[in-house]
């Protein structure tokens, strides 16, 4: 495969020059998004509005300068983001949507309207084929990611707890998948049902195709038959009260390798384009509900037509640049009885991986991991 190219520029500006997010669209025109037809079209951009009490999450400006960019190119933006298969502030869309306005996104702020790519309940997906999937042969992808003409995904690329880093093909695979999509790239086994938290209202066994559960008259309480239940999770999203959950058991590089095959499956055939950002770097997702202080510093914004190679791009900067003082992945190396990997996000996570997700990636034909870097 031939080398794709990835644009840069750093976050330098000048006294009464652009701001930076008047550079982020410079950036994006100069790696060719003006190539894209977007007239009268529907296009979505995929980000990560931030757990509440995280506050390192890209800030709203910059998704306004691409909503902006993307109206002047005649497109019809849209924010998005899929419900997240844990407890939190995001889990379905009310929730979500409080929390995005929450944290600086909204219509007003960034110009466009905000939809919850897997609906009000996390269970408003599409199964998306994913061609040469060797872990996934459906993708369940929220719906309105579907929907959309035009994909474009922005990402705050920044360390992971599991993953290593959180990149474009994180934002993308783990990001589009609905509820139950989030639950097969995490998770091989079956839903463990909570007897004090069910209500008994029986909405999950509703959503249930394969006889999976199975309702106590006794206890009134819902139940799991695990000779039929084939671990699907479209239950997760049916519960309104945290009953059920599944437990996050898949190896890294299983789930690595199944969200490679969840983006290839959101992005395959439709014009894409993908911009991220490597700036507040923290250690972990943006999913935690706080954020210790970056362990780089701020490098720069990358765009690219390959989600593969502009996730190598960043990696192979971060991996150039200098720890932070008194971050976590400073405090390890400075541990004398730590083991160097010479790798900052194994050295700040060292239970972490995250070369299998490029590895696959690129033998499923997601991209190219061989790039040409261009200043702008």
């Amino acid at each position: 495969m031939s080398k794709s190219s990835v644009y840069f520029t750093d976050f330098h500006t000048v006294a009464f020059g652009d701001g930076l997010p008047t550079k982020l669209k410079k950036l994006m025109r100069k790696a060719g998004i003006d190539q894209i037809d977007m007239e009268g079209k529907f296009v979505a951009i995929k980000l990560h509005f931030g757990e509440l009490g995280n506050i390192s999450y890209l800030r709203p400006n910059y998704a306004r300068a691409v909503v902006d960019l993307v109206k002047e190119l005649g497109g019809k933006p849209f924010l998005t983001d899929c419900n997240t298969m844990y407890p939190g502030s995001r889990k379905n869309a009310l929730e979500h949507l409080e929390c995005a306005w929450q944290n600086g996104f909204t219509p007003l702020t960034v110009g466009c309207p905000i939809l919850i790519g897997d609906g009000l309940k996390g269970t408003d997906d599409v199964c998306v084929p994913v061609n040469g999937g060797e872990y996934v042969k459906e993708a369940k992808i929220g719906r309105a990611v579907m929907d959309a003409d035009v994909f474009i995904s922005l990402t705050h690329f920044k360390g992971h707890e599991m993953t290593g880093f959180g990149g474009a093909i994180k934002n993308i695979g783990m990001g589009c998948g609905s509820r139950a999509g989030k639950t097969e790239q995490h998770s091989s086994g079956t839903p463990e049902i909570y007897a004090d938290a069910c209500r008994g209202c029986r909405k999950c066994q509703k959503e249930c195709a394969n006889g999976g559960l199975v309702f106590d008259e006794a206890s009134k309480k819902m139940t799991v038959d695990l000779e039929h239940c084939v671990g699907c999770g479209r239950c997760l999203g049916a519960c309104n009260f945290d009953a059920i959950s599944f437990a996050t058991d898949n190896a890294v590089e299983v789930l690595n390798r199944r969200m490679a095959e969840y983006t290839k499956a959101v992005v395959d055939g439709r014009p894409q384009f993908h911009v991220s950002l490597v700036v507040d770097v923290s250690p972990n997702c943006d999913c935690h509900g706080e954020n210790d202080v970056p362990i780089l510093p701020n490098i720069g914004m990358f765009a690219s037509f390959d989600p593969l190679a502009l996730d190598q791009a960043c990696v192979d900067a971060c991996l150039k640049a200098a720890p932070l003082p008194g971050s976590q992945l400073a405090r390890h190396l400075e541990d004398p009885e730590f083991h160097d990997h010479h790798d900052h996000f194994t050295n700040s996570t060292p239970e972490s991986e995250w070369r299998s997700c490029l590895e696959h990636a690129e033998k499923i034909g997601l991209g190219s991991r061989e790039y040409e870097l261009i200043t702008v």
